[in-house]
This record gives structure tokens, sequence and C-alpha cells, in this order.
């Protein structure tokens, strides 16, 4: 199938400032984009693009004062079939992890692991290792958060969202995410397009996503607590430790948000 996606987002700034964008489409999934894939700005600006430590494509600008439109608009070739569940995959000793799977055990500015390891283990402890056990956690976050993007605050941590008991996918991402880290499974945060394919329409303006992925059995793992169940058409964007890493836009100076308009449809 083909997938519509893109995204129109302006800002207003009183003044030029530098902005860091993650706003491309993830180099896993670049060799899936039919035809051009180019983030257009206007008025017309200078944008350099690099990899960051994570290894998505991100983009340094300055925003000139007043308004600026951030635009993209691209065709992905998707197979159509829905993330893959694997409930063989084992459950890795800590002691046997690669090195560079180490850091998504740690805690991070989302996710505090040592707030909420006591919790994980007195909820998760006895059940079976691997992916069940991912799966339990998802069950648990998709039944503890009620999900409204009137819940939306940029500040709320995975232990604010569980207190809370609201939130957004974000908030969803970040609880699944630390409590594998409690339980000694690897888990990274990430974002991209999602759109409503294979399942009834949805009213709600359409928006990013947030889901995780679990390293088990070699491999990294597409988990989703919020819609807890495989999805169609998902195209990633940025993996990282949490939203921090992964934000649309980190803005060095005072800005305001003034436009925003995400597409994600499949093309019959």
């Amino acid at each position: 199938m083909l997938i519509r996606a893109g995204y129109a987002i302006t800002y207003e700034s009183p003044q030029p400032t530098p902005m860091h964008l993650a706003l491309s489409v993830h180099p896993s999934r670049m060799r899936d984009v039919v035809g051009p894939h180019q983030i257009r700005f206007d008025p017309p600006i200078g944008a350099s693009e690099y990899r960051d430590v994570s290894g998505n494509i991100c983009h340094r600008i300055v925003a000139p004062a007043g308004r600026l439109r951030i635009s993209t608009q691209i065709m992905v070739s998707d197979p159509g079939t829905p993330d893959p569940v694997v409930p063989y995959a084992a459950q890795h000793a800590v002691q046997d992890l690669p090195d560079d799977v180490l850091v998504y055990l740690l805690g991070s500015r989302y996710c505090e692991t040592d707030r909420l390891t006591q919790l994980a283990w007195s909820l998760f402890g006895h059940t079976p290792e691997g992916w069940p056990r991912v799966q339990a956690i998802c069950d648990y976050v998709h039944n503890r958060i009620e999900f409204g993007y009137h819940h939306a605050d940029p500040t709320r941590t995975a232990f604010v969202g569980h207190a809370e008991g609201r939130g957004v996918c974000r908030d969803f991402a970040h609880l699944a995410v630390t409590l594998c880290r409690c339980m000694n499974i690897p888990a990274r945060y990430c974002t991209g397009y999602l759109g409503d394919i294979g399942i009834p329409p949805v009213e709600a303006p359409m928006d990013f996503s947030a889901w995780f992925e679990a390293y088990l059995g070699g491999h990294w793992h597409t988990f989703d607590a919020r819609h807890n169940t495989p999805r169609i058409g998902r195209i990633l964007m940025a993996r990282g430790r949490d939203a921090t890493d992964v934000a649309l836009s980190t803005i060095f100076g005072p800005c305001a948000l003034v436009g925003f308009d995400v597409v994600t449809d499949e093309v019959r």
C-alpha cells in the first residue's frame, strides 16, 4: 500500500531563533519513501542536516523573526501488515546485553526508574520473562492511563503520569518504557506517523504518535501501550531515550507554535 504523510507546522518568533528539528523519516524507512523527501521552509531559509547519536536525521536552522512555516508531504510504500508479534522472544540477562543497548536500561528525563522500580517488581516480578512480561506491562499501562488530547502536558514524567492516570500517547510510552527498564528490559522511545489504517475512522484531528521498542531475543520489537494492539502503517521518524531525544523541535529562544497540521492516510 501507499501512505500519504506530512505536516505543516508554523512558529512565530520575536527575533531570530536557533532550532533543532527531528522531522524527517528515520533512515531505516527512507528506502520506502517514493519520490522526493524534502522539508520546505516558508520563507526560504538555510538548514543543515546531520545524524544525532541515535542515528536520527535532524536539521539545524535559525528561524527568522516573524512567522516560519515548516512543511513536507511524502508518499511511503508499506507492506500493509500489522506490527509483528513474537511471543517467544526471550529476555536477556543484563550481563549478556550488547554494550550499545545498556543505555536503554537507565533512567532518563521522563523515565524515572528510581521512583518506579519497587512498583514494577511488585506488579511484574511474577510474570514470565520476555515478550509476555512486556505485554503485561503494556496491558497495565493501557488500563492505568486515560487517553485524552486535553490531558497533554509536556512536563509530565512517567511517575507523574502513573499517579495522575491520564495523558496522551507520549505518557503511555514513557510509563511503559520506564517499567520495562525497571524489569531489566531495554526499552527506547519512538515517534512517528500512525494513521487510522485498518481501523474504524477516528474523528479526532491527526497527530504524530509515540510508541516504544523493547530489546528481546537479540532484536528490537515494536510495542504500543496506548493502542495495545498491532497496527498497520507505522512510519518511524526518530528513536531515543525518551521524548527529550526525539522532540519535533527544540527551540533556543522565545517562540510560539501558531499552526499544527498532520496528515497520515492510505492512498486508494
